[in-house]
């Protein structure tokens, strides 16, 4: 069901969505039911009228489980359960199945488990509803030290201090491979988008791979690292796949994903792959950008990529605002050689010979230097050193303090 203050086009939309993602889900809907609320009520979110009209309507479609597009807190829940005698589930709550469902990896299992977690731990309002201490008993788990509810807030926390311990060396690992890249000047890009937009099957033209490509809801979960080969004598680089992004993406999964987001962060260019036969293509666009924001990563250079030009009218392609651009497809091909080209152009704008001047008493840094670029020539003077390195614009600005001038920076 769909509940919302917004417009007619954006409540349609997303409640198509929450169909789909309940589909996803592995349930059939067997029907829909919409209100606007000038305010939302505390108890049950729903006004009265409208949960007597869903409970017949669960009564009528024998079914066994409501969705709802907004946020439920824990007490919502409960009551909406009590009234109802179905189960209730928010649209977030939704997103994190699916995520539990696809999940393959042990460092996925992992970050859904915590992502799980963060959303359980604000919900948990009755003791004796769906309490962990109940699969217990015996010494150690009876009072009045502590509530079962309590012992089960404990248990979690505990639970989620040790996965963020595993999911921290999963992050320093991938750190120290992206260090190694760097070092070789090894150029990086990562697919975003929404989820479905073809991101996987874009990544398996552009770099002849087999990796899983299907046709539904966050199909990719850990991000997958190829490298691609690249024309006009451009170096060659790595393009990694992520997971999808949707609207209202819940902040426990950001939160629960950040060692996976971080793959797309420290890459030095983004590739924002757009379904272009999506009906609701602009809003997911608005959708996407949104959290490029959020994420800091409106600063990094970005190459708009429609993909699935054979399902969308040509006309289409005359709606959007974008550059540098590209229109493929990514199941046929089409599209995918002009989509290296500009890759290859963008990384050549990418790296620029900067001189740098280092005094003697900060001459150690000039290891840290080499650790992160390549150093082209190296001059000694009498109050320090001077150096000539390949420099991407973020590493420009994090060593600025040591740039001779701005008329020393030519590009390659």
């Amino acid at each position: 069901m769909g509940l919302k203050n917004e417009s007619f086009v954006d409540l349609k939309e997303s409640l198509c969505e929450l169909e789909e993602l309940t589909a996803a889900a592995g349930a059939e809907v067997v029907g829909s039911v919409t209100q606007t609320l000038a305010q939302y009520n505390p108890a049950t979110l729903l006004g009265s009228g409208k949960v007597e009209e869903i409970k017949a309507m669960i009564a009528e479609a024998q079914a066994s489980l409501v969705v709802v597009d907004h946020q439920l807190s824990g007490v919502q829940a409960r009551n909406l359960e009590r009234e109802w005698g179905a189960r209730v589930l928010d649209r977030s709550q939704v997103i994190l199945d699916i995520f539990a469902m696809r999940a393959q990896t042990h460092e996925g299992k992992l970050q859904v488990e915590l992502a799980q977690m963060l959303d359980q731990l604000p919900r948990m309002v009755d003791a004796w509803m769906g309490s962990l201490s109940r699969q217990g008993g015996g010494i150690g788990t009876r009072g009045p030290g502590e509530t079962a509810l309590e012992m089960d807030r404990r248990r979690i926390r505990d639970r989620m201090k040790l996965i963020r311990k595993q999911l921290e060396t999963v992050r320093k690992n991938r750190a120290q491979h992206r260090a190694s890249r760097k070092r070789a000047q090894v150029p990086s890009f990562a697919l975003i988008g929404y989820t479905n937009s073809g991101k996987s099957t874009l990544l398996n033209q552009l770099t002849q791979s087999q990796v899983l490509a299907e046709n539904q809801l966050f199909a990719t979960l850990d991000p997958t690292t190829r490298k691609v080969y690249l024309p006009e004598g451009a170096v060659n680089a790595v393009l990694t796949d992520t997971v999808g992004f949707i609207r209202k993406l819940p902040l426990n999964l950001i939160e629960a994903f950040k060692a996976t987001l971080e793959e797309s962060a420290e890459a030095d260019i983004l590739i924002h792959v757009v379904d272009l036969s999506n009906p609701a293509m602009l809003r997911q666009v608005e959708a996407v950008g949104a959290l490029i924001k959020e994420f800091n990563w409106d600063a990094k250079p970005i190459i708009t990529v429609f993909n699935k030009i054979d399902a969308a009218p040509f006309e289409k392609q005359f709606q959007v605002k974008a550059f540098p651009r590209v229109f493929v497809s990514a199941k046929t091909g089409e599209g995918v050689d002009r989509l290296k080209r500009v890759m290859a152009e963008q990384i050549q704008a990418l790296y620029q010979e900067v001189e740098l001047f280092f005094p003697k008493a900060e001459e150690h840094r000039i290891f840290e230097l080499g650790r992160e670029t390549r150093i082209t020539r190296r001059e000694s003077a009498t109050q320090g050193t001077i150096l000539h390195a390949h420099m991407t614009p973020s590493l420009m600005s994090r060593w600025k303090g040591y740039l001779v001038s701005e008329e020393s920076v030519e590009p390659l």
